[in-house]
């Protein structure tokens, strides 16, 4: 079987069923049959490998999470029904009461939540560092830390952190590295090479691409998806078969989808950059962006999204998003349409703003998810919206 990625996201298919079908079919089931008793026994008891519930395993879930596997270069994987599900079982797997994780202060709210609101219950607390002081991570380990947590590039100010650097920290003091890798997808980096011991996707974004389900994905080594599994397993955060089956079959268009996203988000930012209306614009591929060595050296392409921040702060923000004609307003993002989303009154609204400006959530911050429109068309609304 060919090792390239293309041709990998579209054979990589469960074994062919008597009917021959040429795509794979939909597995609506929720559980399968034995033949004997014997089989029956030697399947629960894990000696055979075979499917038994969907909860555990399925046709499609299998299918969609052996072509990520293949995608991030990793052991093995388990799906789930979104990407907070994987976030917080991944964690909730591999932590005991009294661990402790260091994470960079650029999450997604949810994450954000889950360390400060959730995972305390446990008495599991997180130390946070920014993304500018990557030197403070060593000091910031404890005795009892267990897990070193990134997402890059961050949401929604689109930082970029040093997969190499962070992996090699990791190792050093025998931590669980796990990296967000939803924003870049498996085409355009691969944090598994760089020393992640686990990555996990909002598999909602750019993996479905089409805004139609919902979907999370853990892969990584043996060991760990093993713990995973089994909590998983026993607590019930599976992926459905019918949003495996839709996610498998858009997964055999990412390449081509995320170049074409890419080479419009990098035009969308060029235009930004000139408009006299915006004061910062963020793409990991722009020479101007802080991380932009960092980013080609990780990264294949620069992704799908671009923040900008418009002069005149809230007022400024909410009138642009008014004037908005094409565009989408909606906080999802990895869509074939383009989106505008304000996250300081949406994605990141519950938190205070003491805790948005310390990730670089400022008033006026807009984050626009790129879609596959014809980059003139984008262009054209924005432009309008920002006069």
């Amino acid at each position: 079987m060919s090792k390239h990625f293309e041709t990998s996201a579209i054979r990589n298919q469960t074994e062919r069923s008597q009917f021959s079908e040429h795509s794979t079919p939909l597995y609506l089931t929720s559980s399968f049959v034995f033949d004997d008793a014997e089989e029956m026994r030697a399947s629960f008891s894990e000696e055979k490998q075979r499917n038994l519930y969907s909860r555990f395993t399925n046709p499609n879930t299998s299918e969609f999470v052996d072509k990520v596997v293949a995608m991030e270069g990793a052991e093995t994987g388990y799906a789930f029904a979104t990407g907070m599900s994987a976030i917080f079982s991944s964690f909730a797997a591999l932590l005991n009461a009294g661990d402790h994780v260091v994470s960079c202060r650029s999450v997604f709210g949810s994450t954000h939540s889950m360390f400060t609101k959730y995972l305390p219950k446990w008495n599991i607390e997180t130390s946070y560092f920014k993304v500018d002081e990557v030197d403070l991570v060593e000091s910031l380990i404890q005795e009892n830390t267990k897990i070193l947590y990134i997402e890059t590039p961050t949401n929604p100010a689109v930082d970029i952190l040093d997969l190499a650097l962070i992996g090699q920290i990791a190792k050093k003091h025998n931590l669980i590295f796990i990296v967000d890798n939803c924003f870049a997808t498996p085409y355009v980096q691969q944090p598994i090479k760089f020393g992640a011991d686990l990555v996990i996707h909002s598999a909602t974004k750019l993996m479905d691409g089409q805004g139609r389900v919902l979907g999370g994905v853990t892969v990584g080594s043996k060991d760990l998806i093993r713990e995973i599994y089994l909590f998983a397993r026993n607590t019930g955060p599976a992926m459905s078969p019918f949003n495996a089956w839709v996610l498998s079959k858009s997964l055999e268009t990412l390449a081509l989808r995320v170049e074409k996203h890419a080479e419009n988000a990098l035009k969308v930012a060029q235009f930004l950059e000139e408009n006299e209306q915006v004061s910062l614009v963020k793409y990991p591929f722009l020479k101007s962006h802080p991380q932009y060595e960092i980013a080609k050296k990780q990264m294949k392409l620069g992704g799908n999204i671009v923040a900008f921040e418009i002069k005149g702060g809230v007022e400024a923000g909410r009138n642009f998003l008014n004037k908005i004609k094409m565009c989408s307003l909606s906080a999802n993002l990895g869509d074939t349409r383009t989106i505008v989303t304000h996250p300081s009154s949406t994605t990141h609204g519950r938190l205070s703003e003491e805790d948005r400006l310390e990730v670089g959530i400022t008033d006026g911050l807009v984050r626009v998810s790129v879609g596959l429109e014809n980059v003139k068309d984008i262009i054209d609304d924005l432009k309008q919206a920002l006069q």
